[in-house]
């Protein structure tokens, strides 16, 4: 498994950027990777300051470290602060790119919109063309000064599968970030009403218990394949999925998610319906995998 060397916190001066940034360093800490602080000047802007003075870069730089300054305290943390110029969710795509993230902490919403209306549009970018992991933070509770903190919130970890190709790999990355907190995960996969003509049902009687079946024995097979030492769980549930998901991290106490963004062919990671609207309803952290990252260490 490959480490966490650097850490990508995007800042963009409102609230939430500011209270993901304590999740940011306690994931930097506890991984001894370097940790970039990113602020994106507009272009216009920075067309019109060009010839001012100060310079607008130089003045954001300094803005930015007087933001997070009073957060960014610890000493042991490799912090740098980085300006640039451009669409926001391009530049953090590019700037993680660039240098070589291994994750990206970001709040789900910023100063554009209301995160009970719908989902930061700066975030939905990233998440739909991002090449590595993204921790999505939430606005409504405290975060964490440090991982073990984190743990003792965190109680169990949710899964949710699809049951396609990428399931083994989404549960084998929870796996290994609930070794790291030492606390149980589970397995959760929502069947979705089907229509199926009357006729049919008859004929074949007991669909929706096979369904069931079937979906149980596909999630046995996943869990048997996470290290001995997970405590797992598996469970099958029927209703729309964002809905039974979002309800099941309530009734369980979990204080994380852990969801794959899926893939569009050439068009690269795309965000699913049930994707979406479980980082639109959830008030949890969520950590959304895009396909074939890098299972992250334990």
């Amino acid at each position: 498994m490959t480490p966490i060397h650097h850490v990508l916190c995007p800042i963009d001066f409102s609230e939430a950027s500011r209270a993901s940034l304590p999740y940011a360093m306690a994931v930097a800490k506890h991984f001894s990777a370097r940790l970039t602080l990113l602020t994106v000047d507009d272009p216009l802007l920075a067309e019109v300051a060009a010839q001012a003075s100060p310079s607008l870069d130089g003045e954001s730089e300094r803005e930015l470290r007087r933001f997070c300054g009073d957060l960014l305290t610890d000493s042991a943390i490799d912090a740098a602060f980085l300006v640039v110029v451009g669409k926001p969710g391009s530049e953090i795509l590019r700037a993680a790119r660039d240098g070589h993230a291994d994750l990206i902490v970001m709040s789900s919403q910023g100063r554009s919109g209301a995160r009970k209306m719908f989902f930061g549009s700066t975030t939905e970018r990233v998440l739909r063309e991002t090449a590595v992991p993204v921790f999505v933070t939430p606005t409504a509770a405290p975060p964490p000064p440090h991982l073990a903190e984190a743990a003792r919130r965190v109680h169990r970890i949710i899964v949710p599968v699809d049951l396609s190709g990428a399931s083994a790999h989404q549960a084998g990355v929870a796996a290994a970030i609930a070794t790291v907190l030492a606390v149980p995960l589970l397995l959760v996969h929502v069947l979705e009403p089907v229509f199926v003509p009357y006729n049919v049902r008859i004929a074949m009687g007991g669909v929706d218990a096979a369904r069931r079946e079937r979906a149980g024995e596909e999630l046995t097979k996943i869990a048997a394949t996470l290290p001995a030492q997970t405590q797992s769980e598996t469970i099958v549930l029927s209703g729309d999925p964002s809905e039974e998901i979002s309800k099941l991290v309530k009734t369980r106490d979990a204080h994380l998610i852990v969801i794959g963004l899926h893939s569009a062919g050439v068009l690269g990671p795309r965000m699913g319906t049930v994707t979406y609207r479980i980082l639109c309803l959830s008030h949890t952290p969520v950590l959304a995998l895009p396909p074939r990252v890098t299972q992250l260490p334990a």
